[in-house]
């Protein structure tokens, strides 16, 4: 086997990007399953343990959209190694916290190493892969985005059952030192000359609207859409983000390039994810809420039960990448998201005693669905976006990302519990108890699902005003196209 310096450049950048998400996007569901344990730890209380979550979001919501201007001007291999130090150095510490308060502090640097890794990795593949490789490349690269919450739970499970809570932070060390010398000795620099200087305004209005936004939703699922707590920050965020896109209308070179929504490829293929992310992340709430709390499930056989999803998506995902080169991505995610939401009405016959295999075959008709969504999605998205908007666009494109995921467990959230609280105060005001009153809760978790399946649903029905034509450019055969760039977007900015 020939060693990484004799690689094609795309496959070094490809291994640099996994290795990033990967722990990323496992660092959000491995740490859920810990809490209880390191609040006994710490005699913490749930305030405290939200803000171990909360504190980590906030930094993702300040750092996702300056990414993209910081590797544009420093450099995405100086940034990108400086997100895996902040995030490796990050989970050390939080490893070796010693107070809730300390644990807290540490996420935020993790927040920050968290918050850059996946759009300024995003943009090196975008720039390394022309468009006519995008789909089968995705097809490999959008496997730790499933990969991550399904074994969070499992891994999650095993470590607090069998070790130390530490290790739930202690585990990223191995891989992001891994990720860190491999892209040191590997990875090219990259600087776009059109940058610009730093958009100071820009930031401080981007980091308070998302900020107060993801705030609020992610207070929703426990407090309720109409407490103080979650529409006070709610409107707030709303309102900053109004005036954000205000304030960057006017930059000539703004931090967040909305203009780039003028692309109706980009704009559709944002909103297509704003529903399909939101009910992906969103159903992966409340399924191990229905396995533990309803169940009484470990939350070691909970995500065993759900890891099958993650083996649905591998085993389909090369075939669909090759299938996207002949049928486009309108076709492809419309029924990807039509499928998915069929699937997960499969949830509403699903009881208090049904039995997991049966779980696990859905969780794994579901994965098969997924590539079908984000392949596709991922593949014709930046379709005509120019290589010096690559980095402001994957700063959007994340920060959609993370407000969809926010926004689907909060509006699940709220269906959920709003409507368990109700029927629980009922049952138990009739003095219902035991399996009667599980069954009665059971149709709280039933009414999620069916909305997980109206948010597919809708996406479905938005993923039809896609065009294959806009897309035409990453559907080309490589023999026929070997070295395909980007169409520009024209603009209305002077470069």
């Amino acid at each position: 086997m020939r060693s990484p310096a004799a690689w094609d450049y795309k496959r070094v950048v490809a291994v640099a990007f996994v290795v990033g998400v990967f722990m990323d996007v496992l660092d959000v569901t491995i740490v859920n399953v810990a809490l209880p344990t390191i609040g006994s730890r710490f005699g913490a209380s749930d305030t405290g343990l939200e803000w171990v979550v909360t504190a980590y979001l906030l930094s993702l919501a300040v750092w996702i959209p300056a990414s993209g201007w910081l590797g544009d001007r420093v450099g995405t291999k100086r940034v990108f190694l400086t997100a895996l130090a902040l995030f490796t150095l990050g989970s050390a510490l939080c490893g070796l916290a010693q107070s809730i308060e300390q644990l807290i502090a540490f996420r935020v640097a993790q927040g920050v190493g968290g918050g850059m890794l996946v759009p300024v990795g995003q943009s090196m593949l975008y720039r390394a892969f022309p468009p006519n490789e995008r789909a089968r490349a995705s097809a490999v690269l959008s496997i730790p985005s499933v990969l991550g919450p399904a074994m969070g739970p499992v891994l999650g499970g095993i470590i607090t059952t069998h070790t130390s809570w530490r290790w739930i932070f202690l585990i990223n060390i191995p891989f992001g030192l891994f990720a860190f010398v491999f892209s040191a000795r590997y990875l090219r620099e990259h600087r776009e000359p059109t940058a610009g200087e730093f958009d100071r305004g820009g930031f401080l209005l981007s980091a308070a609207a998302f900020g107060s936004l993801l705030f609020g939703l992610a207070e929703v699922p426990r407090r309720g859409w109409t407490a103080p707590i979650t529409v006070g920050p709610v409107v707030a965020g709303l309102a900053l983000m109004a005036l954000l896109v205000v304030f960057e209308s006017k930059q000539i070179a703004p931090m967040l390039a909305f203009r780039l929504f003028r692309d109706r490829m980009f704009r559709v293929g944002n909103v297509v994810g704003l529903f399909g992310m939101g009910a992906f992340v969103g159903s992966m709430f409340v399924l191990p809420l229905y396995l533990q709390r309803l169940r009484g499930l470990s939350p070691q056989t909970s995500g065993l039960s759900t890891f099958t999803q993650a083996l649905g998506f591998i085993a389909v995902s090369r075939t669909v990448g090759k299938l996207y080169l002949r049928v486009g991505p309108r076709r492809m995610i419309a029924s990807g998201l039509l499928m998915s939401g069929l699937i997960n009405l499969s949830f509403l016959a699903v009881g208090v005693d049904t039995d997991l295999w049966w779980i696990r075959l859905i969780m794994f008709g579901r994965g098969m669905c997924l590539p079908l969504l984000f392949i596709p999605l991922q593949a014709s998205s930046f379709a005509r976006i120019s290589p010096s908007d690559t980095g402001r666009g994957s700063s959007l494109f994340s920060t959609q990302r993370q407000v969809s995921s926010a926004l689907g467990v909060a509006v699940l959230g709220a269906v959920l519990f709003t409507t368990l609280k109700t029927k629980t105060v009922a049952a138990v005001a009739s003095g219902v108890s035991g399996r009667a009153l599980q069954e009665i809760q059971l149709d709280a978790y039933h009414q999620a699902f069916l909305w997980v399946a109206i948010l597919y649903f809708v996406g479905a029905a938005v993923a039809l005003l896609i065009r294959d034509a806009d897309a035409a450019n990453t559907m080309a055969q490589p023999a026929a196209q070997p070295a395909a760039q980007p169409t520009p977007m024209k603009t209305q900015e002077a470069t």
